[in-house]
Formats: C-alpha cells, sequence, structure tokens
C-alpha cells in the first residue's frame, strides 16, 4: 500500500467520509491546477486519478450537440477573435469577455437550474458535424473524450489552486455526509454531551457534529452543566450556511420511549410493548404497557424488584415523576387505570363522542384531579378519551339544583308578567286621573267666566 492511500484512509477515518468521495475531491484539484498552467478557457478538464502508482490522466471532454446555424457561428466566431483580443495588459479581462460569456455560457435562472433553451457552449460543447469528423457514428448527447498529455509538474500557483480546492471539496463531503447522516436520525433520541452554554442555548456534543438545545426545548428547571452526558431529541436537521443545524429537545415524549427501551429487557425484547406516552417534561409521565403473555406481569417489570428499574428512569429523567399504567383495552378499565392513584366509583362512557363521566369519592376529588389538573390531563392524553370527573353523589345534586333554578326561572317569569300587568294598569289610571284633573279645570275655568260676565251685566245696569 502507497503512502499516498494510507494518507488517503486516514482522512477518511478522521472525517468519517467515504474513500470514493476524498479521490473525486483530489481529481477535481488536480483538474484545477491543470487548468491553472497548462489548460485555455475553452477546455472541460476531467482529471482520472491512481492512488497506487500516483499517475493521472487527463481529458477534455465534449458533449455532441445539434449544428449551428450559418449567422450563428459567425456570431460566435466574431466573439471568440473578441474573447481572444478582450485582455489588458495586466491580464484581466475586459467586457468583451463578457459579452461572450452572454453570448454562449447556459443562462440560469433564479433557481439556479438551467434554463430549457440551453446556448451553445464552446467549453463544453461541440457541434455534430466537428465530432463525426473525430469519431464516426457520434450522435447528439454522447461525450467525446479528447485525452491531453500529462505534464511532468505543476508551479507553485497551481499547487496553491489544487489545496485550496482540496480543502474546500472535503469540507463541502463532510457537510453533506453529516448533514445526510443526521438527516436519517431526525425524530430519534441520542446521547450527547454538553459542550458549552452561550446566553439560553446550550450546545450539545453528539460526537460528529454540534447541537443546539434552544430554551423552548429545555426542561424548566433542569440545569445543564458542561461536561454532563444527557439525552436528547433529535427534533429538526436543516440545512445551514456552516453545515448541517441540528435543533434538540429535552422535551419530548420519546426521550422517556427510549430509556424505557435500554432500561428494560422484557421491552427490548418485545415482551412488553409501550402503547402510549403522556408527558409533561420535567413534572410528571404515564405510560401505557401492555403485555400479552400470561407469565409477564408488565407493571412488575417495568418497576423491578423493589423499586430498582423504575428508579433508575426517574434518576435519568432528572427526578421526573413515572406513573406505570396497564394498558387494557376495554376503555372504562383503561380510564380507570389511567387515573392512578386515585380510585373510582363508576364510570359512563359515551363511546360516539369519546367522553367518559368518573365518579369518585368526594374525598378524592382532588387526587383524581391532580394539582392543576395534572393528572386527568395526562389521563386524557394517555387514553386519547375526554375525560370529566365529578364526586359521587354531585350528579343528583346538579339535577336537584337545576330543577330548583328552573323553578326560580319560572317564579322569576311569573313575577315580571305580574309586574308588567301591575305596572300598566297604574299607567291606565294615571291617565283617567289626568284626564279628569283637566276636565274639573275646563268647567272652573267656564264657571269662573261666566261669573264674571254676570257681575260686568249688573254693573251695567246700575
Amino acid at each position: 500500500m502507497s503512502e499516498l492511500i494510507s494518507a488517503i484512509k486516514q482522512v477518511c477515518e478522521e472525517k468519517k467520509i467515504e474513500y470514493d468521495l476524498v479521490l473525486s475531491a483530489i481529481e477535481a484539484s488536480l483538474a484545477a491546477a491543470y487548468r491553472k498552467d497548462y489548460g485555455n478557457k475553452l477546455q472541460n478538464i476531467k482529471v482520472k486519478f491512481n492512488p497506487e502508482t500516483g499517475k493521472s490522466k487527463i481529458f477534455d471532454v465534449k458533449t455532441v450537440v445539434e449544428d449551428l446555424t450559418e449567422e450563428e457561428q459567425r456570431e460566435m466566431e466574431e466573439l471568440e477573435e473578441k474573447r481572444k483580443l478582450g485582455f489588458d495588459k495586466t491580464g484581466r479581462e475586459d467586457k468583451n469577455r463578457e459579452e461572450f460569456k452572454k453570448e454562449f455560457v447556459p443562462e440560469v435562472s433564479s433557481t439556479g437550474e438551467e434554463e430549457t433553451e440551453k446556448k451553445f457552449n464552446p467549453k463544453t460543447d461541440i457541434q455534430l458535424k466537428d465530432a463525426i469528423l473525430i469519431k464516426k457514428g457520434a450522435k447528439i448527447g454522447e461525450e467525446i473524450i479528447f485525452e491531453l498529455e500529462e505534464p511532468e509538474g505543476y508551479g507553485r500557483m497551481a499547487a496553491q489552486t489544487a489545496k485550496q480546492v482540496i480543502i474546500q471539496k472535503i469540507r463541502e463531503i463532510e457537510k453533506e455526509t453529516i448533514f445526510n447522516e443526521f438527516k436519517d436520525q431526525e425524530g430519534e433520541v441520542v446521547s450527547g454531551i454538553v459542550q458549552r452554554i452561550e446566553g439560553r442555548l446550550v450546545f450539545i456534543d453528539l460526537d460528529k457534529s454540534i447541537g443546539i438545545l434552544p430554551l423552548d426545548e429545555q426542561i424548566l428547571g433542569e440545569r445543564y452543566t458542561i461536561g454532563n452526558r444527557i439525552k436528547v431529541h433529535i427534533k429538526e436537521v436543516r440545512s445551514g450556511i456552516k453545515g448541517a443545524e441540528i435543533i434538540l429537545s429535552r422535551k419530548s415524549e420519546e426521550i422517556v420511549r427510549q430509556i424505557f427501551l435500554m432500561e428494560i429487557p422484557e421491552i427490548a425484547n418485545g415482551l412488553v410493548e409501550i402503547k402510549s406516552v403522556a408527558r409533561e417534561a420535567g413534572s410528571r409521565s404515564k405510560v401505557a404497557i401492555f403485555s400479552d403473555s400470561e407469565n409477564i406481569d408488565p407493571v412488575g417489570s417495568c418497576v423491578g424488584q423493589r423499586g430498582v428499574r423504575i428508579q433508575t428512569i426517574i434518576n435519568e429523567l432528572g427526578g421526573e415523576k413515572v406513573d406505570i399504567i396497564e394498558y387494557n383495552e376495554d376503555p372504562a378499565k383503561f380510564i380507570s387505570n389511567a387515573l392512578a392513584p386515585a380510585k373510582i366509583m363508576g364510570i359512563d362512557i359515551d363511546s360516539a363522542y369519546k367522553k367518559a363521566l368518573v365518579k369518585v369519592a368526594p374525598d378524592k376529588l382532588s387526587l383524581a384531579i391532580g394539582r392543576s389538573g395534572q393528572n386527568v390531563r395526562l389521563a386524557a392524553r394517555l387514553t386519547g378519551w375526554k375525560i370529566d370527573i365529578i364526586a359521587q353523589g354531585e350528579e343528583a345534586q346538579l339535577e336537584d339544583s337545576s330543577d330548583e333554578e328552573n323553578i326560580q326561572i319560572e317564579k322569576i317569569e311569573d313575577g315580571e308578567k305580574k309586574k308588567t300587568k301591575d305596572e300598566k294598569e297604574g299607567q291606565e289610571k294615571k291617565i283617567k286621573k289626568t284626564k279628569e284633573t283637566k276636565d274639573d279645570k275646563k268647567v272652573k275655568k267656564e264657571k269662573t267666566e261666566k261669573g264674571k260676565k254676570e257681575k260686568k251685566t249688573k254693573e251695567k245696569k246700575k
């Protein structure tokens, strides 16, 4: 084995990338070096490198395309002439080169894809009539390969170019390999070491890459110490500027599943099955388990002798409480088990709407509901049923109170009707009284005027 092959394999082991990908990076760097010292702008250089001998074969590869029209041929020759003369004294290209590029280099859309109508590119294309002179029976789309002479050596600038190209290629391959590997692990639980803490972000070393644990995916009150090993859930993997961005989570229910799988041999062997998990990270979890074997106690298997197994799981979850619930196909029994440690007195099931009305002893009501409703909330998520809890005897009280309320409403309505009738009668009396008063005033006024007239008549007679 040559030293070059040993060096390539060492790079593969360090960077965790495939041998063929490193070899392709070396070939790309040699092509760039040849183009720098010996090639021209119209050559499409490809290199085939043999790591055992250290020798390489250099080719100019062209793709056969349709012949250009006379007008297109003439325009291309004119622009090619301009291109050759299109360099100033310092060796830099002027606007003629840009004009040539716009005319013959394939146009690229905003999405990064070549347009449907691809123009002739003399660097990568060859006309059919020219290809036939080189190879009889050449067809459109076929590649024509011209073998070039291998140089004895490369200059300093070419060697520097080759070095930069191979470093860049290996970095790109490494990023792509890491991205693909973790993308395949998306949704899984892995183990990592807390590397550093920057503000509210915690960076986890996952061996091949660094994952990010954002604040909204951290467990409230959990402390992260640099150097500690923790289990994290790979929530999302996306491609970033610097490579793969791996978003982690400590709140996921998958972490509980994975720990049970690791700590309980019966679950790992398939003798005990995890049916569902409901979790409020950092506080409490409920795990529904099932076994169709009569010789295995699923709950006892998870708890372990003197609670050793479940205690290990609790420690792994940072002190989070874990309730082991035995799954049952009967919804009533499953809901009853899910509300543990509270014991229920009765349950009414509405299968059509997946609702359950659970009755418990009055002194066990707070235990069944849990602190801030946590117990019933987790039970509902675990079973997939909507659960309402009432105290035993409360249902009759609710019916009585409902009847009393209806009677009260009727009394109020009758009172309102009576009040409205009284008001109406009072208003009519008031109107009648007002009318009578007006009539009395009118009569009195008429009498007064009549008396005045009689008095005046008597005075005149005197």
